[in-house]
Parts: structure tokens; C-alpha cells; sequence
């Protein structure tokens, strides 16, 4: 007997909550198309394209593109820069590689530096060995020459290509590492 007020109960919460659902379902889709109604895009119309007009080529004095001389001007042109270039590589490819060239620069460290005979000189720490470098020594893979030593640091020129494949030449510098204690 006891069961019975309890399952109309139940029966009656359930009505109720499925009445209240589609209530508040209703007026959310009542709101949504309120909200369709009033949304309007706001387009701004594409300009007309410009209409073409062929121009008729005129010699009129101008030089021809098409002139044999005038090639011949251009060729001249990049042969006298690509040799300011090849000169600038030519006597590093001229020359004996040392060790330390074999090695990115960035795989290097400097640890330390001296006084040798008078002239500075750099201790740095490549594949777990220590090499003495001076200035006119070469460091890294991209012809990388010691201009200059201090306490601190070793300063390199360095010749690299540059994004339209010319030969330039930038400076790098090499800081001393603090070790850790």
C-alpha cells in the first residue's frame, strides 16, 4: 500500500519535469528565430574590374630588349661580380683546412684565455678536448677566421651565402662559457 503514493509520486515529478522541458525548449527556438530575423549580413558590393586597355609597343627611340649588346652588358656585369666573389672564396679554397674546422661553431666552446709569447691566445673545448687558438687560427664550417681575442671572447669573420646564393662575409663571436661549479 505504501508503494503506491510513492510511484504516483514519481509518476507526477516526471509529468512535470517533461512539461517544464518542452517549455523552455519552445522558447529557446523561439528565441533563435527571433534572432535569425533580426541578424541581417552586412555585405559591401565588390568595385567593377578595371577594364583593360592594350597599349600598342613603340620603338620611338628606346632601347631594344631583344639587343644582342645588350646581353652582352648583363653577362659582362654578373662576370665582374661573381669574380669579386670568387676571389673572396678563392683563397680559402686555396688553403689548408685545420682541425677545428671540421666542427659547427656552435659545438664549441671557449673556456679561457692567456697570454702566449706576448699575443693572446684562446682556450676552446671541442669533442671533449682542448685546443689553443690565435688569431689568423680558423674555427666553425663557414671559413670562420680569428680577427680577434679578448678575456671574454674570440671574434671571427666569417663568409657565408646569403639568401640570393652571394658570398658575404659577416663577423661571429664566441663568449667564454662560466663553468659550473
Amino acid at each position: 500500500m505504501h508503494q503506491r503514493p510513492l510511484i504516483l509520486a514519481l509518476g507526477l515529478s516526471v509529468v512535470f519535469l517533461g512539461a517544464c522541458s518542452n517549455t523552455e525548449q519552445e522558447e529557446l527556438q523561439q528565441w533563435m528565430a527571433q534572432q535569425r530575423a533580426q541578424a541581417r549580413p552586412r555585405i559591401t558590393p565588390i568595385e567593377e574590374p578595371k577594364k583593360f586597355q592594350p597599349q600598342t609597343y613603340t620603338v620611338d627611340g628606346g632601347v631594344d630588349p631583344f639587343d644582342s649588346g645588350k646581353l652582352t652588358q648583363a653577362l659582362r656585369r654578373d662576370a665582374a661580380q661573381q669574380g669579386g666573389q670568387a676571389g673572396l672564396m678563392q683563397s680559402e679554397l686555396n688553403r689548408r683546412k685545420e682541425p677545428l674546422e671540421a666542427m659547427p661553431l656552435d659545438a664549441m666552446t671557449m673556456v679561457g684565455s692567456l697570454q702566449k709569447q706576448g699575443q693572446p691566445t684562446a682556450l676552446v673545448k671541442a669533442d671533449r678536448l682542448l685546443y689553443q687558438v690565435r688569431v689568423g687560427n680558423y674555427l666553425g664550417q663557414n671559413y670562420g677566421k680569428i680577427i680577434r681575442i679578448t678575456e671574454n671572447s674570440i671574434q671571427l669573420r666569417e663568409i657565408i651565402q646569403d639568401v640570393t646564393g652571394e658570398w658575404i662575409e659577416r663577423n661571429t663571436e664566441l663568449v667564454l662559457q662560466e663553468t659550473q661549479k
